[in-house]
């Protein structure tokens, strides 16, 4: 909503992600708190919240709101292990995803399908032949 222009700071936006893991609500978690600070490497999540608020503050001054097609594109980011066993995971619903290497990680990605394969001359003008002249009394 920061890109769109809806709010400044994705703090004003209590539904993103920002706001779940600066202020948990333990009642109904969607997000392992432990579990991402032991991931992160912080010794508590006071220390996590604080230097992920400091990444978007510095992020939203450096980049003006730019989209990183990794975050937006990707089913997941990660190590190769993270995402192929991501992939698995998937089963079925995974056929045509593919797993590429964008150092410094990897990414389980859609492959990306041009709209313009599938239209071609259906787009033309469709010209006179189409024209119903209605009788007007």
């Amino acid at each position: 909503m920061v890109r769109a222009g809806v709010v400044a700071h994705p703090l004003e936006w209590i539904f993103s992600g920002y706001c779940e893991i600066q202020e948990p609500r333990r009642q109904c978690a969607l997000i392992a708190y432990e579990r991402l600070q032991e991931l992160t490497g912080f010794s508590s999540y006071d220390e996590f919240t604080t230097a992920h608020r400091n990444w978007v503050d510095e992020f939203l001054k450096g980049r003006n709101g730019v989209r990183e097609c990794k975050w937006t594109q990707s089913i997941a980011i990660g190590s190769e292990e993270f995402v192929e066993k991501t992939r698995q995971e998937f089963g079925i619903r995974a056929r045509g995803r593919k797993v590429v290497e964008a150092a410094p990680a990897y990414q389980l990605r859609e492959p990306q399908i041009s709209y313009l394969a599938h239209f071609g001359l259906e787009n033309d003008d469709i010209g006179a032949e189409n024209a119903y002249f209605w009788e007007v009394y």
